[in-house]
């Protein structure tokens, strides 16, 4: 069902039974609005939710450049706000009274967040409301930050994936065409300024950083130095983000962190087809963006894109966990889900290549760099299975690559057979990557693969390699105090009425970066549900409740 046809959805009325109900919940007085004044503007940091009573708003969405669009009107019984009002960040929208004027009651987040919850009816109409917005904007024209840059540069591609992998709407202007070359000289930008992201609100970052382009956009909360949570979960994978739904849903006190955005590594699958009770399969940022609202509904707080640079705890029952901008938060206890990092294969220059013509995941933005032509994906498992499907549909050609003899013990059925009816992927067993070649300016044109029964090598017109050949656990900012594994995962399982704490008590460690691990969605999810459990148990005997 196409968005234009869920208006009601979008724009939904209460009933008057509802309005009533809501208004308990009310931050503060009704509010009488002049025609055309200004409710909310767009950058609009901790924002409220109005609720029309009488007269009218208007709604309208604005880029980095001033471009603005008419988004919903709203009358008696509808309301403003979507995810950006529900998760703290600043605001995409302006929202102005009707010609006639309104009277308007205020939610502010607490309340609103108290609303929700409250309410099953109430809360179901409006998230669902946020979520259709929020994919309304990342559908629209005119709305969020515009990116000014080569479109193939890896440093326009970091940004837009960042920005792509938070559900953040922005546009991209290529430097090499006419509105970039104008915008160029408008903005006085020299070439090692660019990637320019142009914020909402119109302020220019100049080839900024993950983390300084999430405090310009507003995405990254105003964090108090020396704050003590509950739970601190450093990974918001789907093993951190359930950890974080259940445990805020069961009234903990919250801190989720994560150094690039929601979903992980599952966030940047194209299509999950195994995961229980979509049987028609659900992407990884369609699945992971649910599960951060969920846990946002719940008052669970995200730092993200905030990088944890060591975790302490040698003063325990307190975890002191040091950011990266200098900040350090207090845990009384912590949960390990910082997954894995991408494993880097011995591929002659691929360091040279790395950024412009290599890539660890599969999103739009990557299929786009590939479009219509050869590309060289190396993996057997099912990340480079649903990879392969799913870029089969823009290039011209797959070559699937596998060292081992053949996929089925690490691949599921279901992809291999889609595999073998997709006639563009051609699966290369026994198989190694071994060397790299192309122009000076890090542009891929050929991928050498040599046959590991042979030894004979081949040369492949690609254009762009993906690799997807496992990963290496993200543990280098753990305190030596956490003991790991042989092969360097968090080791749990010493104690039995806490089976996945690690040797520092109070700390916990789920998903795949815990030793032993079911490295699937499902399984993280269930862990994540798994660890709550046991850190109410032992936050209980903190409180001297449970000996």
């Amino acid at each position: 069902m196409l968005l234009e046809d869920r208006i009601a959805q979008i724009v939904p009325t209460l009933t008057p039974v509802q309005i009533q109900f809501a208004l308990r919940f009310a931050s503060g007085p009704k509010r009488v609005f002049a025609p055309d004044e200004k409710l909310l503007d767009v950058g609009d940091r901790d924002t409220i939710v109005w609720l029309v009573v009488e007269g009218s708003i208007v709604a309208s969405r604005r880029d980095g450049l001033g471009r603005e669009a008419l988004f919903a009107t709203g009358g008696p019984g509808q309301f403003s706000g979507e995810v950006s009002d529900l998760a703290g960040h600043a605001s995409l929208a302006m929202v102005c009274a009707g010609p006639d004027g309104c009277t308007a009651y205020p939610f502010d987040l607490p309340h609103l967040r108290a609303l929700l919850i409250s309410s099953a009816d109430i809360g179901e109409v409006m998230m669902r409301a946020f979520i259709l917005r929020r994919a309304a904007l990342l559908e629209g024209d005119n709305v969020g930050s515009v990116i000014l840059g080569d479109a193939g540069s890896p440093e326009t591609v970091r940004l837009r994936g960042l920005l792509t992998r938070n559900s953040y709407p922005h546009s991209l202007i290529n430097v090499d065409g006419a509105e970039g070359r104008a915008l160029v000289e408008r903005l006085g930008v020299l070439p090692t300024d660019l990637p320019i992201l142009i914020c909402p609100n119109g302020t220019v970052m100049r080839h900024p950083s993950d983390a300084e382009a999430g405090v310009g956009l507003g995405i990254v909360p105003d964090i108090k130095p020396d704050t003590v949570y509950d739970v601190i979960v450093v990974g918001a994978g789907p093993a951190g983000l359930a950890a974080a739904v259940y445990a805020a849903s069961e009234g903990l006190d919250v801190l989720v962190v994560d150094s690039r955005s929601f979903g992980g590594q599952a966030g940047a699958s194209s299509r999950i087809e195994n995961y229980l009770g979509f049987p028609t399969g659900i992407s990884g940022q369609a699945l992971t963006a649910r599960a951060f609202l969920q846990a946002r509904k719940f008052g669970a707080q995200f730092a993200v894109p905030v990088t944890v640079a060591e975790l302490d705890c040698s003063k325990p029952p307190l975890h002191r966990i040091a950011l990266d901008n200098g900040i350090s938060v207090y845990g009384r206890t912590v949960v390990i889900a910082s997954g894995a990092r991408y494993r880097r294969p011995e591929i002659e220059h691929l360091d040279y290549f790395e950024g412009t013509s290599i890539s660890y995941w599969a999103t739009p933005i990557e299929a786009a760099l590939c479009e219509g032509r050869d590309i060289v994906l190396v993996g057997g498992g099912n990340s480079a299975g649903q990879a392969a499907v799913y870029l089969s549909a823009h290039a011209r050609k797959v070559y699937l690559t596998v060292r081992s003899s053949g996929l089925d013990a690490s691949m599921s059925r279901y992809l291999i057979n889609r595999i073998k009816a997709t006639p563009n992927i051609e699966l290369r067993v026994r198989t190694a990557v071994t060397g790299l070649s192309g122009g000076t300016d890090g542009t891929l044109e050929g991928v050498e693969m040599r046959s590991r029964d042979t030894g004979d090598s081949q040369r492949v017109d690609a254009h762009h390699l993906f690799l997807f050949i496992g990963a290496d656990p993200n543990t280098r900012w753990l305190d030596q105090r956490i003991a790991l594994d042989d092969k360097g995962f968090v080791a749990t399982g010493d104690d039995l009425k806490f089976p996945l704490q690690t040797s520092s008590p109070g700390v916990f460690a789920i998903g795949d970066v815990r030793g032993g691990s079911v490295k699937r969605v499902a399984a993280g999810v269930g862990e994540g549900a798994a660890a709550v459990a046991q850190i109410h148990a032992y936050l209980a005997i903190l409180r001297g409740e449970a000996s």
